[in-house]
């Protein structure tokens, strides 16, 4: 018996939807003449060459912008059932996330899911609850790409929630910086924020980016800057900075803590050690 395909949502591009059958087969629908095509169809090459041979194309006008548009009409209930197919449900796609999370937590290999965790719940679905249970739970897509995929989202997610949170805290934030390498000897900056949630102080971590070149405190700076401008942070909204005592961060001339003075002219400057803390699990205090 043949491996069954999955969907991968960036098949959208060639023109195509994701048709869930009972069983939890995935087979590519095209949103522009409807055709359904087996599951052995689901790989790039198949729907990109039905796409250019049937519709033309990227040139007949058929962009990204209006296909998603035209492929919301197929996710409407009612319309796949029709035919023996369901979109994805709410609590299936919760389980995505909650078992994404889970091994990101972990720090589990992406693969984990789809090799082990799903043929497991499989049997003790079918031992427990009956075929009907193994049936629905099969839907639950596992692979690598979705796993991989979903952890980003979760990453994002985060992200936007505590930039949020940062924009609407009534003080001036704090920051804790260090630089740390990670198993592969690449150079990691690490920050973790504290601001005000509801009259409550909140540590939480703002984010990893990797120095790729040099580990001056230019790159640092560059690096902070660089975040909040992405995210729409204003650099003055920090009050103080707590750094290791590195002479690259604490140099009155060239450091990283002169370049951010001159930015922020009345920033406070405090020299900790971070890594032991955050490799212990512990929230670090600013």
């Amino acid at each position: 018996m043949s491996k069954k395909r999955k969907w991968n949502d960036d098949y959208v591009k060639y023109g195509f939807t994701c048709a869930t059958e009972k069983d939890g087969t995935q087979r590519p629908q095209c949103i522009l003449c409807s055709t359904l095509f087996s599951n052995a169809n689901l790989k790039p090459s198949k729907l990109d060459e039905h796409f250019k041979n049937k519709h033309g194309g990227r040139d007949a006008g058929n962009n990204i912008v209006t296909l998603i548009a035209k492929r919301a009409r197929f996710d409407q209930a009612g319309t796949l059932p029709t035919y023996g197919f369901s979109p994805t449900e709410k609590s299936l796609l919760r389980a995505f996330y909650q078992v994404a999370y889970q091994i990101a937590k972990l720090k589990k290999p992406h693969t984990i899911g789809e090799e082990l965790i799903k043929p497991c719940v499989l049997e003790m679905a079918k031992i427990v609850l009956g075929k009907e249970a193994e049936k629905k739970l099969q839907q639950v897509s596992l692979s690598n790409d979705v796993i991989h995929n979903r952890i980003i989202d979760l990453s994002d997610d985060i992200l936007e929630q505590v930039v949020a949170d940062i924009k609407a805290s009534p003080v001036k934030i704090s920051l804790q910086v260090d630089e740390s390498t990670d198993v592969s000897n690449c150079c990691q900056l690490l920050a973790v924020v504290r601001y005000v949630k509801k009259k409550k102080v909140e540590d939480n971590f703002l984010f990893c980016q990797s120095l790729k070149t040099t580990t001056q405190a230019i790159d640092v700076f560059n690096k902070i800057k660089e975040f909040f401008a992405r995210n729409e942070l204003h650099i003055d909204s920090i009050s103080s900075i707590c750094t290791d005592g590195a002479p690259a961060m604490l140099d009155n001339r060239s450091g990283f803590a002169a370049l951010m003075r001159k930015e922020i002219p009345n920033l406070k400057i405090t020299a900790f050690f971070i890594v032991t803390l955050l490799q212990q699990g512990h929230c670090p205090q600013i």
